[in-house]
């Protein structure tokens, strides 16, 4: 069975809450782009329930979550994302985490993705900042784009009492002290896509 839910395009980082016909309990906020030589594609997000996981299409950057999806404390968090086809230029996608204010001024996230050219990235985002704390960084372990056109990753964040793990098909990509930052990985999970892709996210979930 498929839900779908369509959203019009709205003011940069802005949340919108989801039908009733959405995949129960989530939530979706835009994050518009500023750049002119970067911008988003029309038309509307789509997110809905695809077998077992969800499925975004994203003319707009977006996070998904739902507020019952928290983890804290020593973690892993996990995720299959299958790129569907690659877009016009790099733009990533992956796991969100430590998130909370998400609805308000005040949204704090961090997000671990991985892009089409094979390189993934950690960032932190607090309010209308974001901030690179490793990567663009190429690794064999991310699998780009095959003659379909689509690749799949398995991405996980591996948290524990001073470190976090990042990891891809099952390769440690990088390792960070939990620190500055990020010391701050309890909170919501869920998933990050940037704008101009289409991404089957399969298998997303917290074990101890």
């Amino acid at each position: 069975m498929k839900f779908h839910v369509q959203v019009a395009a709205l003011a940069l980082a802005t949340f919108i809450p989801l039908s009733a016909q959405a995949p129960k309990g989530w939530k979706v906020r835009l994050d518009r782009s500023t750049e002119a030589s970067d911008p988003d594609a029309s038309g509307a997000i789509k997110f809905i329930t695809m077998g077992t996981g969800f499925h975004a299409t994203n003319p707009q950057a977006a996070i998904y979550w739902n507020p019952a999806n928290t983890a804290s404390g020593a973690y892993t968090l996990k995720g299959t994302f299958t790129l569907m086809r690659p877009s016009s230029h790099v733009n990533y996608y992956g796991l969100m985490f430590g998130g909370s204010g998400l609805e308000g001024a005040q949204q704090s996230y961090l997000y671990f993705v991985v892009a089409q050219n094979g390189t993934w990235l950690l960032k932190s985002r607090n309010g209308n900042a974001t901030r690179t704390l490793a990567g663009y960084t190429p690794n064999d372990a991310v699998k780009m784009p095959d003659s379909t056109g689509k690749s799949t990753n398995a991405l996980e964040v591996r948290v524990g009492s001073s470190k976090v793990d990042f990891v891809v098909n099952g390769v440690v990509v990088n390792t960070q002290p939990k620190t500055g930052e990020l010391a701050k990985t309890d909170g919501i999970y869920g998933i990050r896509v940037n704008h101009l892709l289409e991404v089957q996210v399969d298998g997303l979930g917290v074990s101890k």
